[in-house]
């Protein structure tokens, strides 16, 4: 994933060639596999999840390797589809064995240490990637070959984890009690889609970064969260969500608002790097659910977020297509800033310490 994050921004608008309208279209289409990624949950609960976690990651592979031979806008939706289903439904399922095979107390270290391991991941394959094209010549398009070989390898890792972890019933959770964790979620995508959609886009599009630059940029995030995850997890087990999210929303606004008034290529540079690597603090919100929800509706609260989050997701980028195009760019990431600061509040409304560990009977 980590090679599809950096090369899509020069991949659509270099190589394909759409406009910030399609772009926003392309993104509300991709992200709306998440809305639908509750219902196939639902339908495979029951299973073994690190056997869903396969079949998913198939077709991640699938759909990233088909990018190889994506020639139009039309093309590239369908492929966009088919590797989206698959990475949205497998999106709570490494949280969810996390927290199923934590230790009691140690949930956000273990989060972390797995955020780690992606990070990790997710930088080694993003240097491969610099390395075959700025140094080797290789052109953008089997890099995607790389990405979804890559995928075989993690499903194929799938099976080697313990498959007494099941997505049991109530198939789907959605209760009063959760509703902070839900809002946050809505918010979260909300701002997290603008991101996704128009902060790589804007660069590329507006200042002419090269691939081999945003490959870069990629790598430093990684480098980052790799050393940063394991920390913001121990920090969470120590402080509690509440402080984390509350700084993290803050510094999200700030970061925001620079992208819309910003003129400096490098001081956008700074901020996407850092905005990027700031992402590991919203584990706190996984953390929330492991207090709030019983280990039985782990994998259907955290799926029920995911939801939460991409109802946000499949609207704001085509909001932000329509604000980019006829109002400037600034005006789609004030919006995503508006997100991040009302974020503030339903965070300063959870309890101000953490209680052990989960309930979890």
């Amino acid at each position: 994933m980590s090679l599809q994050m950096g090369t899509n921004s020069n991949f659509v608008a270099d190589v394909v060639g759409i406009s910030p309208f399609q772009q926003g279209i392309l993104e509300a289409v991709r992200e709306s596999c998440g809305v639908i990624a509750l219902l196939v949950l639902a339908l495979l609960a029951g299973l073994a999840e690190p056997l869903v976690g396969v079949g998913m990651l198939i077709l991640v592979a699938v759909g990233l390797g088909s990018y190889a031979l994506v020639g139009n806008f039309a093309w590239l939706l369908v492929a966009s589809l088919v590797w989206s289903q698959g990475m949205h439904v497998w999106m709570p399922l490494p949280h969810s064995m996390t927290l199923a095979l934590a230790e009691p107390g140690q949930a956000g270290r273990r989060i972390g240490q797995v955020h780690a391991a992606g990070a990790g991941g997710a930088a080694i394959g993003l240097v491969a990637g610099w390395f075959l094209h700025a140094v080797l010549g290789v052109e953008i398009r089997p890099l995607y070959v790389l990405a979804g070989v890559a995928s075989l390898f993690a499903a194929a890792a799938c099976l080697g984890i313990p498959r007494r972890i099941k997505t049991e019933r109530p198939r789907f959770v959605f209760r009063r009690k959760y509703w902070l964790y839900y809002i946050l979620c809505f918010l979260e995508g909300w701002r997290k889609q603008i991101f996704v959609a128009f902060a790589g886009f804007l660069l590329v599009r507006q200042y002419g970064v090269s691939l081999e630059t945003m490959l870069l940029l990629w790598i430093a995030i990684h480098a980052i969260t790799y050393v940063a995850s394991p920390i913001v997890g121990r920090t969470i087990d120590r402080v509690g969500e509440k402080s984390v999210l509350v700084f993290y929303f803050a510094c999200l606004t700030v970061f925001f608002v620079g992208y819309a008034f910003l003129r400096n290529k490098y001081a956008l540079y700074a901020i996407y790097v850092i905005d990027s690597s700031f992402f590991a603090l919203a584990m706190a919100m996984t953390t929330y659910v492991n207090r709030i929800a019983p280990k039985r509706e782990h994998t259907a609260t955290l799926s029920m977020g995911v939801a939460m989050n991409h109802v946000a997701a499949v609207s704001m980028p085509l909001v932000g297509g329509l604000l980019w195009k006829y109002a400037g760019y600034q005006w789609a990431f004030l919006a995503g800033a508006f997100a991040a600061a009302v974020s503030i509040l339903p965070s300063l409304l959870m309890p101000s310490r953490p209680d052990g560990h989960a309930t979890s009977t």
